[in-house]
């Protein structure tokens, strides 16, 4: 049975670091103590703070991190890494509250945070296989099938996705795509300590210019594709795929492997500083692996992958779309990177499906032959929208009803597109609410609406703006035949609303309304 942690994982046992130390090495300033002060962790969340801690107080948004001082040193922290302000805030303490030891630094914290964790957990280059997957969709597909594709040769993993962290039977839900650095490291260093042989991580490109992976290295990193996402965070596109690009870089990653059926792909082979394998799907595209795809239908697809030297695999994916093919393909690519034997994964599969199952990613959550197909899926991106629909072209057998809603306060340039995307390639299109957050949850519907009466062949287009109310119409109408997808929540277990986190999971709430229709 899986075990819940606090907040993150750690490990259990870390050999006291000596302050001193710590400040040679970051080039800080040790102001508060002359005696001599062991660290054996590091957090830069307050609430998340052990005896024993150094608490980074970095500047945030609203507050500094110093501001919590008092608090992390009642929990324990025997010393804060900060910077010039965040050691005024501590001075404007009361006195008795002031003796808490300062490592002080000109810089940002946040710039050697991945430094002083890997200082204080010894996990600079663990003794272990380590790959990372950046890209815009399929990341967390990627990552599940490589985990599963370990198991099968026999290696013990660990696994961090936007779904979960999770070394063995220890979980915790994830907060962030990839963990804060802090975090990422204390998660390595439980992995050495549990005697895991592989571990996967997912990369996000807020990760690589927030220094989330700093002072890690990554024996392999793979790019898969590069569409519309986050750019109220990163401007425009070309920023946006900068800090995808900076991953392939030696201070990250030893090697990569990249898909160059796009001219992102191909940029990024171009522009990268480590050795990069290239894999291909479509014909004639020059490429070290090409994937062909042999059969698919809605049960899963089954392909051929073949690369330089004679290498081979012939497998299947129970999954449906070309696209799961690929991420198994990328999967396959990265571990015969690594140094594994492919044709003794394909011997230990044989001819069954890689047996991977991959939470809130096209899960199918209704049983076979008892009423429609209902799939929940994460993808909330044009580019993920327009994988299914290709997707489902192929397969399908009856009509596509798709129900979805948009973030709130969040990129809201590619609403319409989605809308369109969603419009184009379903029969029925249902507008609902996901998480709106701070934002009117009918102006984001609208901008979806929108959209999708632009399509140029547009669907049967529904608003129905509570979710639990949509998925029943969509039962409602469905026959035996139509296939249903439900896109955005996945595996996320809440809804966002002006700030507060309402149980919700799209799951739990499609399973019975599929028990009250009858299926």
């Amino acid at each position: 049975m899986d075990s819940q942690e606090n907040m993150t994982i750690r490990p259990k046992k870390v050999e006291p670091v000596d302050l001193g130390y710590l400040a040679e090495r970051l080039e800080c300033e040790i102001i508060g103590t002359e005696k001599p002060v062991f660290v054996t962790g590091v957090t830069l969340d307050s609430r998340d703070v052990k005896p024993g801690d150094l608490y980074v107080g970095m500047p945030g948004s609203k507050r500094h991190g110093a501001d919590f001082a008092e608090q992390v040193q009642e929990l324990g922290a025997v010393a804060i890494l900060t910077d010039y302000k965040g050691l005024e805030k501590m001075r404007e303490l009361p006195q008795h509250n002031q003796h808490l030891p300062v490592l002080l630094t000109k810089k940002n914290p946040r710039l050697i945070l991945g430094k002083t964790a890997a200082l204080i957990y010894k996990t600079r280059d663990p003794d272990l296989k380590l790959f990372g997957i950046t890209g815009t969709n399929g990341k967390t597909s990627v990552l599940y099938i490589l985990d599963t594709l370990m198991n099968v040769a026999g290696m013990r993993t660990a696994i961090s996705t936007t779904a979960e962290r999770r070394i063995g039977d220890t979980t915790v839900e994830s907060t962030l795509t990839s963990p804060e650095a802090s975090e990422l490291h204390a998660f390595l260093a439980r992995i050495v300590e549990e005697g895991i042989a592989g571990v996967g991580l997912e990369i996000s490109a807020q990760a690589v210019v927030r220094h989330r992976i700093d002072g890690v290295l990554f024996d392999v990193v793979a790019f898969n594709n590069f569409s519309q996402d986050h750019l109220d965070e990163f401007g425009d596109m070309e920023s946006y795929f900068q800090a995808k690009l900076e991953l392939f870089n030696p201070r990250h990653a030893k090697k990569g492997v990249v898909v160059v059926d796009t001219p992102a792909g191909r940029k990024i082979v171009k522009n990268s500083k480590i050795p990069i394998t290239t894999m291909a799907t479509e014909y004639g595209q020059t490429a070290d692996w090409h994937l062909a795809i042999t059969r698919q239908n809605i049960d899963g697809v089954s392909f051929v992958l073949q690369g330089p030297d004679n290498s081979y695999f012939r497998g299947s994916v129970p999954l449906f779309g070309a696209f799961m093919a690929e991420n198994a393909a990328l999967a396959l690519i990265m571990l015969h990177e690594a140094g594994l034997n492919l044709q003794k994964i394909s011997d230990a599969i044989g001819s069954a499906p890689i047996p991977v199952k991959i939470p809130g990613r096209l899960e199918l959550v209704s049983s076979l032959g008892a009423g429609p197909r209902f799939y929940v899926d994460y993808g909330h991106t044009p580019g993920s929208f327009a994988s299914i629909f290709d997707a489902l072209s192929e397969v399908k057998t009856g009509r596509v009803i798709f129900m979805f809603g948009a973030d709130g306060d969040r990129d809201t340039t590619k609403r319409e597109e989605m809308g369109r995307i969603a419009s184009e390639g379903s029969d029925v299109l249902i507008i609902c609410d996901y998480h709106p957050r701070f934002e009117e949850p009918g102006a984001i519907r609208a901008q979806l609406l929108a959209g999708a009466h632009t399509a140029t062949r547009p669907a049967e287009i529904l608003e129905i703006a509570d979710p639990r109310e949509a998925l029943r119409y969509a039962i409602k109408i469905a026959s035996k035949e139509d296939i249903i997808i439900y896109a955005g929540p996945g595996h996320e277990t809440y809804q966002e609303v002006a700030g507060n986190m309402i149980p919700y999971s799209a799951r739990d709430e499609v399973r019975g309304a599929l028990r009250e229709a009858g299926y």
